[in-house]
């Protein structure tokens, strides 16, 4: 038995935390897409076979007035903040405050974040560099990637440059090997998104779906949660 999931990119430590737990229990695998959220409601209108979806709450309760998810289907499982990153290793940079943010971002010689178009970090830090004036001064550092586990990825492998500097949701820093979380972003800067789960209104295995969505809200794996970058839930 096999588990559909699109999902977004912040959820996929998670998930993989606690697959095992689902095949322990039935012997069912998962067959797992992530990515930005807006590239997985692309895949979801484009026919993409799913069973669950994980994505923001306020994305999963759009796809439940569009007919896409099963009404009362949907469990929160936590949110996660969008924080910044370096290479392990590297000299945790200060980030305290709008002023210090901003002094990081121009001292780095490259800053990795997913695509500002799709994903939810991505949209977020755009925004952030925007208003904090110096979208023309990083236009030629800023490196985009379709997803924050490939940004992050490739922030653990920059061998190029002296001093990046990577930022996406927490929960993709804490699952990439090679990058270590500075911190999450300070106010008026900071963003917390909720997470949520949802039983797609095609799904082949709505029981199975169920039951995993219910694994991931369960007050037991709290802990598991917190390790994978969510916060209450």
């Amino acid at each position: 038995m096999e588990l559909t999931i699109l999902s977004g990119g912040a959820a996929h430590g998670l998930v993989a935390a606690m697959a095992p737990q689902l095949e322990r229990s039935n012997g069912a695998t998962i067959d797992g897409t992530f990515g930005a959220v807006g590239a997985m409601r692309e895949k979801l209108a484009a026919g993409a076979p799913t069973d669950l979806l994980i994505l923001t709450k306020a994305m999963i309760e759009a796809l439940i007035v569009a007919g896409d998810i099963v009404p009362g289907s949907a469990v929160d499982l936590g949110s996660v903040a969008t924080a910044v990153a370096v290479r392990k290793g590297d000299p945790l940079p200060l980030i305290g405050n709008p002023d210090l943010l901003k002094e990081a971002l121009l001292a780095a010689d490259v800053i990795f974040f997913p695509d500002p178009k799709l994903a939810t970090a991505g949209i977020h830090v755009a925004g952030v560099i925007a208003s904090l004036g110096i979208e023309r001064e990083t236009r030629g550092r800023v490196r985009h990637y379709p997803n924050g586990a490939a940004a992050m990825k490739a922030l653990a492998e920059a061998k190029d440059v002296n001093r990046p500097i990577g930022l996406t949701q927490a929960s993709e820093i804490l699952a990439t090997q090679g990058v270590t979380l500075v911190a999450p972003l300070v106010a008026p800067f900071d963003l917390a998104t909720v997470y949520t789960a949802g039983i797609a209104t095609r799904a082949r295995q709505p029981g199975l779906a169920r039951q995993f969505a219910a694994m991931l809200a369960d007050p037991a794996a709290a802990g598991t949660r917190a390790k994978a970058g969510f916060d209450g839930g």
